[in-house]
């Protein structure tokens, strides 16, 4: 994941046959797109804002993001009444963003100044998606760090300071936005931030395990605890002193794979599925939304490695589970998971677990995308909504699903983009079927992407937008997915059950 080398070449592309059956979504079912401030605002270092450990990342050499940087990206920083109108004629209900907190806070500390023109920015953009009739979901963190606080005290490497900026940083942002932004996300994917840049190193700070200094059998789950703390001291701040007033919500985004045996007749492989998606899922859900402590798989098999909670931070974890409205869950793909019998690396963090998307008897868990790691796989999509609902018991957005497909840096290719559309249509499929037979409270589906953008370390290779962009000149071209998601939104609303 995240790497050029993940990209498929048009001629391997995988056939399918299905295709969607149009089923009903409720009439208030919510849709939107979804993009993050580093991968498309640009504006590096205009009107004040400060270095993210992103910009520092992008910029190593030799380079780790395949040649290529985000200094403008989709320049969206200066075409946001364009973008806003794009989404207006596509009858796009949400537009989940990411806010920069460099952008806002240069140096990223609680004692550092405030740059009004940052503030500007994110008001313009949120008075005009309101004018628009959009509604502004806005997530505090989505990777980009400031490169300040990372360089001070390690940034989530300290719970104790990360946690105290973050709340700073927060209570900024509810206190300047929150009249007008009723939907907010504290962080987008804790996992992704815990293991690869905490242990794989593939994204920004790029720590490994030859990082001098690092630890990759202890950084990970230090991260993620102080992730969840953050979270949860943040919630508890916005209850207190913001919700009453500004009558919003507030959760936290988590992505997960599905994952089915890899060997269905081996109760190992059974096992492990199931452990899979505990030490994918649970690591962060358990804490959050039940007030407990780390899944038993996981201590059992990390022992110490895995960061205990105070009696004062369980009592905080408890207060806050409830006070979370939605499970916002990022999902793209199922996997095999499959019980290694080996002795695991002394930093493992699988569970000694492998997976693949063939399974024992050479059966792929579904057609390929324009990336490897990326299947085809509504039937586990539906699943994980009941893994999760059955488990948390909190109403469902799916806040990021899409896909790339091959050979669209050229637009007429990326037009027809048939394999977005059937997946996308197949994935709402699965979403009605969650909803009207298994009883899943999905309350809302936002689109990963709004347009082609910076892809983090695999640069602007894979293009995962409904909207094609040319990065020599910026253009934005809608594909004809971005035309079929208006269309089957209006129809699916309009049809009973």
């Amino acid at each position: 994941m995240f790497l050029a080398g993940d990209l498929v070449a048009p001629s391997n592309q995988s056939t399918h046959r299905d295709t969607p059956r149009e089923l009903p979504l409720p009439p208030d079912f919510s849709w939107g797109t979804a993009t993050s401030a580093f991968q498309i605002e640009g504006a590096v270092s205009q009107d004040g804002k400060g270095k993210s450990i992103w910009d520092t990342y992008t910029h190593l050499q030799p380079s780790r993001t395949n040649g290529e940087n985000a200094d403008i990206a989709c320049d969206h920083y200066h075409r946001v009444p364009q973008d806003v109108d794009l989404m207006k004629s596509l009858d796009v209900d949400v537009y989940r963003f990411s806010i920069s907190w460099p952008r806002l806070i240069p140096f990223g500390g609680r004692n550092d100044p405030i740059n009004e023109q940052g503030i500007a920015f994110y008001n313009d953009l949120i008075d005009r998606l309101l004018a628009s009739g959009i509604e502004p979901v806005a997530t505090l963190y989505h990777w980009d760090a400031p490169q300040a606080i990372y360089d001070r005290y390690g940034a989530f490497l300290n719970t104790g300071e990360f946690m105290a900026d973050f709340e700073h940083y927060a209570r900024l942002c509810f206190s300047r936005f929150g009249d007008r932004v009723k939907k907010w996300v504290t962080f987008n994917e804790p996992y992704i931030i815990s293991i690869f840049a905490h242990h794989n190193g593939v994204l920004a700070p790029g720590r490994c395990a030859t990082t001098v200094g690092a630890d990759t059998k202890n950084d990970p789950w230090r991260v993620g605890h102080t992730i969840i703390l953050s979270h949860a001291s943040v919630v508890q701040m916005y209850a207190t002193e913001f919700q009453p007033l500004q009558d919003g919500c507030i959760s936290i985004v988590l992505n997960g794979h599905f994952y089915e045996p890899y060997d269905a007749t081996s109760q190992a492989d059974i096992d492990a599925a199931q452990r899979r998606l505990e030490f994918y899922i649970g690591w962060f859900g358990d804490p959050v939304f039940l007030g407990n402590d780390y899944p038993t798989s996981m201590r059992a098999y990390l022992g110490s490695r895995l960061p205990e909670f105070t009696t004062e931070e369980r009592q905080l974890l408890r207060e806050t589970a409830t006070i979370n409205a939605f499970y916002g869950m990022n999902h793209y793909s199922t996997k095999y998971a499959h019980a290694l019998s080996d002795p695991p690396a002394e930093d493992d963090w699988t569970g000694n677990i492998s997976e693949s998307s063939i399974n024992s008897e050479g059966v792929e868990i579904g057609p390929v995308s324009g990336v490897q790691w990326l299947r085809l796989a509504p039937h586990g999509f539906r699943k994980l909504l009941n893994w999760v609902w059955n488990r948390y018991h909190v109403p469902i957005i799916v806040t990021e699903n899409g896909c790339p497909c091959p050979g669209e840096e050229v637009v007429e290719t990326a037009i027809d983009d048939t394999y977005r559309q059937n997946f996308l249509g197949l994935y709402l499929d699965a979403i009605s079927m969650a909803i009207y037979e298994d009883k899943v409270p999905v309350t809302g589906y936002y689109v990963w992407t709004l347009m082609d953008n910076f892809e983090w370390s695999a640069g602007y290779g894979p293009r995962f937008g409904i909207v094609h962009v040319d990065f020599a000149t910026l253009k934005r071209t809608p594909k004809n997915s971005a035309l079929y998601l208006k269309d089957t939104f209006k129809k699916r609303r309009a049809v009973k059950p």
